[in-house]
């Protein structure tokens, strides 16, 4: 009888989690619905996204010339016009969004999993660790990041090994991933210096549950949104800076077209044929601005104040 009241206690503890569960998460929803903004983000980035994926459908090569066809404005044929080698315009722009987004999501795979490990370790076991670390992310914090940037893509460019090619996107991923680390890191630290302390790690452990287990399972699943937040933001970040090295000649090698090569290359002709920099430059300000406010609503989704107060907690 006793084991049977117990059982029925903790399945409707259960439940009563997963009601919460569910009830937090639709919260979250409708406040993310309510931001205009975030929701236009949402449709712009998911357009570009379907683009670029569609993009082998177009009729055109991105690395044939037809000089017949050089510099011509935009028109049915050409909707962003072509480049002083003939080639559409709006193909190369596309496939430059592939590596562009590419290297961004790539990015921010690789500082999430820099930068998360560092803040967790730093936060929860504090102490020397946390000392060492987090002097260890001041340090990369104080590079001069544009320069370091441009220093790392060159050696590794140099460096005779197919990973690091100069046309590689792993490559260009690897070198901004290196520098965008320390904002996850420190972030992840804040929060598990605060959620540590509460009662329900303090109880797992007083249960017999593991530093790892305690980390994993309970202290980073409730930290998942602010680390989603950063990791928005992060994705523009990662698609300004490829853009950046590629402009400045560090980054990704023509003919792969990428958003910032295509706007290097239009310099030339700009007074003249200015549609070779306008297209390339609004499809950069769109996915940014879309990212930006995408994490602009999920910012305020997971904001724990207005959820509270939405669900009518004091």
């Amino acid at each position: 009888m006793t084991d049977l009241i117990k059982e029925t206690s903790s399945r409707q503890n259960l439940s009563n989690i997963t009601a919460q569960d569910v009830s937090m998460a639709s919260i979250v929803w409708k406040r993310f619905r309510k931001h205009p903004g975030a929701i236009a983000g949402v449709l712009i980035f998911t357009l570009l996204v379907i683009a670029v994926i569609l993009v082998p459908l177009s009729p055109y090569d991105p690395e044939v010339s037809s000089i017949s066809e050089r510099l011509q404005p935009p028109s049915w044929a050409h909707p962003m016009g072509t480049d002083a080698l003939g080639r559409d315009l709006l193909t190369r722009v596309l496939y430059g969004g592939r590596v562009s987004l590419t290297v961004g999501l790539l990015v921010v795979v690789i500082s999430l999993s820099i930068g998360v490990p560092v803040g967790a370790l730093a936060g929860y076991y504090g102490g020397w660790l946390e000392s060492v670390l987090m002097r260890l992310t001041d340090t990369f914090l104080s590079l001069p990041a544009l320069l370091v940037l441009i220093l790392l893509s060159a050696i590794l460019r140099e460096v005779d090994a197919p990973l690091f090619e100069s046309n590689s996107v792993l490559t260009i991923a690897l070198v901004i991933g290196i520098l965008a680390w320390m904002t996850f890191a420190r972030l992840v630290r804040a929060l598990f210096l605060t959620l540590r302390e509460m009662d329900f790690v303090s109880a797992t452990r007083a249960l017999g549950g593991s530093d790892l287990r305690i980390i994993t399972r309970h202290i980073l699943p409730n930290s998942i949104g602010p680390i989603i937040v950063e990791a928005t933001l992060e994705l523009g970040y990662a698609i300004i800076e490829e853009s950046g090295l590629s402009f400045l000649g560090f980054g990704i090698q023509p003919p792969t077209p990428s958003w910032g090569n295509l706007l290097s290359n239009a310099q030339e002709n700009f007074t003249k044929y200015p549609w070779l920099a306008i297209f390339p430059g609004l499809m950069i300000f769109f996915a940014i601005i879309s990212v930006n406010y995408i994490g602009d609503g999920l910012r305020d989704a997971f904001d724990p104040y207005k959820v509270f107060e939405k669900a009518g907690e004091p």
